[in-house]
């Protein structure tokens, strides 16, 4: 199978996920003593295959434990959960012999550009020291602990409601901060402040999924972090949390000027916010939300009508909102720092 094939199956189309933060991370480097842009773009291209790894990972063990069996039960009761998770598995195209190796060569890739960066980075860093090394193989051993675990036996973290703080934590400040100092070979406070809105984005694409699929994830006895909270209220101030704090943070920055006054300009983004929580509590009033054709301005919603003819559109509209939340929040304060900087 070639390579475009193993993309699609890792599901290329979350990158944003990781990609977006990454670029972020870059963008707060730029212009920081020591920047060096092969060392930024290695990072990237690193965490990018981090990320598709870790999505065969989750294929993996999910499916050894055959969790799509109790999702097509879920499907003939009538319910309305997402499903077709790893169909080059179900479909026989691929086995998890072929998936292993898979995972193996995106690890592989994101070892090499690692391995390059530290080569590099040698000749002008010691290991220890506020500054020091061990910063790379710390936060390679936390993501990869994590991210090994996220569904992997025996800890399994993604079946104890513990899911959305593992991704959260790893696509926003493990991730922004190895990028950065990967890319200037040195820690600063304002990565380290922006990551945790970013965190907190991440962890709400997870939530908000979980959130408006709990039913299909407690017939196949999934444990995830709306399942653990239990109670509608409950599970709408934890969704209030994720999308409105890094908002929150982010003016908090500013008033303690660890950011600039500019970055204020990423309340423009909070419409998207505001219409997702929305449409979260209609959900859990068990009303329906139809949207023809989804606004502008809560971003890009490609195959629509499809969605609408597969009636997936009451999951597709929140799922991509959160997405484009993130996406959003990222590219708009990449924009205000090279503004900022050029001027």
């Amino acid at each position: 199978m070639g390579l475009k094939k193993w993309l699609d199956n890792a599901r290329s189309v979350s990158l944003a996920q990781s990609l977006m933060p990454a670029m972020l991370a870059v963008v707060l480097a730029i212009g920081k003593v020591g920047f060096h842009w092969w060392d930024a773009l290695l990072a990237v291209l690193g965490v990018c295959s981090a990320h598709l790894a870790m999505n065969l990972t989750d294929d993996y063990f999910d499916y050894k434990v055959d969790m799509l069996g109790d999702r097509d039960k879920v499907t003939r009761k009538g319910f309305r959960a997402m499903m077709v998770k790893y169909p080059y598995l179900t479909d026989g195209s691929q086995t998890l012999r072929s998936t292993a190796r898979a995972i193996a060569c995106f690890v592989g890739v994101a070892l090499i550009c690692g391995a390059l960066i530290l080569v590099d980075r040698a000749h002008t860093s010691s290991f220890w020291g506020e500054d020091g090394l061990w910063w790379i193989f710390a936060i390679v051993l936390a993501c990869a602990f994590g991210g090994v675990f996220y569904s992997a036996p025996p800890i399994k973290l993604a079946y104890r409601g513990l899911g959305e703080f593992v991704i959260g934590i790893i696509f926003g400040p493990l991730l922004m901060m190895g990028v950065y100092y990967s890319s200037c070979a040195q820690m600063g406070w304002d990565v380290v402040f922006i990551s945790v809105p970013v965190g907190l984005l991440v962890m709400n694409i997870l939530f908000t999924h979980s959130f408006i699929d709990i039913v299909g994830d407690a017939q196949c006895n999934k444990m995830t972090l709306a399942r653990l909270i239990g109670s509608r209220r409950g599970n709408l101030v934890a969704s209030a949390a994720f999308i409105f704090l890094p908002f929150f943070t982010v003016i908090l920055g500013v008033c303690l000027k660890v950011l600039s006054v500019w970055t204020l300009v990423v309340l423009v983004i909070l419409p998207r916010g505001i219409w997702l929580f929305h449409s979260l509590v209609i959900f859990n009033e068990d009303k329906s939300v139809k949207m023809e054709k989804p606004a502008f301005w809560l971003g890009p919603m490609p195959n629509w009508d499809r969605y609408r003819e597969l009636d997936i559109d009451w999951f597709m509209g929140r799922w991509l909102c959160s997405r484009n939340l993130l996406s959003g929040f990222c590219a708009v304060i990449m924009i205000v720092i090279l503004i900022n900087d050029i001027l």
